[in-house]
């Protein structure tokens, strides 16, 4: 605020009994606080604790949850080595398995078949972080090894067609399918689907994506979007889900 020098000089005037020194109003907070008091928080908010994380997960029955012991994997991005745990949530349609922070707690209770998440700092960014992103990651695992996620991709525009192949000279593994687009180009768009996916279509210009990992299956639809990205002048495009775009009025020269 003020330079060294003009600091010690107000301090000595301050501080001095033989003249009598008058302070603005706006100085005499900080002469008064002592060296030891704690200094206020830029934000007076209180930590607040997740609201994702608090609520208890619903467990299905016929899936299963497996915690196991803390290990610690050497990272070399990261200085400090931070404990962490294997998750495995199996059920009817699979298993999906993820690693979490050792400072997460799952009390795990079967016989209720519910989880309850907790952190062991809820001060620490960080922790409250991860607190609810985990829960979300857990909620997603329990649905999608009990009943499955699933994109639907809208094929619009004129002569956009979809179809599923086999491709014996192009498969990475054993019964790969290929999804075949025709989307306007001077030659026809063959994508492979990654291992634990399932496409069908049920009409020429729809594609079903269907598999247990969400964070996999909108991530390969979000690849097939990519060939043909909704444009906002004709409506064209692919588009995911629910997905729609605000149309334009055309450019008038």
């Amino acid at each position: 605020m003020f330079a060294p020098s003009r600091r010690r000089v107000l301090e000595a005037a301050a501080s001095s009994s033989s003249s009598v020194v008058t302070l603005p109003g706006f100085l005499v907070p900080a002469f008064q606080q002592t060296a030891g008091a704690a200094r206020r928080n830029f934000s007076a908010t209180t930590t607040r604790p997740s609201k994702l994380g608090r609520t208890p997960l619903s467990i299905p029955p016929g899936v299963e949850i497996t915690i196991g012991e803390p290990f610690v994997k050497r990272d070399m991005t990261q200085w400090k080595q931070q404990p962490k745990r294997k998750i495995t949530v199996q059920g009817p349609l699979g298993q999906l398995e993820m690693n979490i922070p050792d400072f997460i707690k799952i009390d795990h209770d079967a016989e209720a078949r519910r989880a309850t998440l907790s952190v062991a700092n809820r001060d620490e960014k960080e922790q409250r972080e991860m607190w609810g992103t985990t829960w979300a990651y857990l909620n997603r695992f329990i649905m999608g090894v009990s009943e499955g996620h699933t994109a639907v991709l809208r094929l619009v525009g004129i002569g956009y067609r979809a179809t599923i192949d086999t491709r014996p000279e192009k498969e990475e593994y054993p019964g790969q399918q290929f999804v075949c687009l025709k989307l306007g180009f001077s030659h026809p768009v063959e994508m492979g689907v990654p291992e634990g996916i399932k496409a069908s279509t049920p009409q020429p210009t729809r594609i079903l994506l269907e598999g247990i990992n969400r964070e996999q299956v909108m991530t390969f639809a979000a690849e097939i979007r990519r060939w043909r990205v909704p444009e906002p002048y004709k409506g064209k495009g692919i588009f995911v889900n629910g997905e729609t775009i605000k149309l334009k009025q055309k450019k008038i020269k």
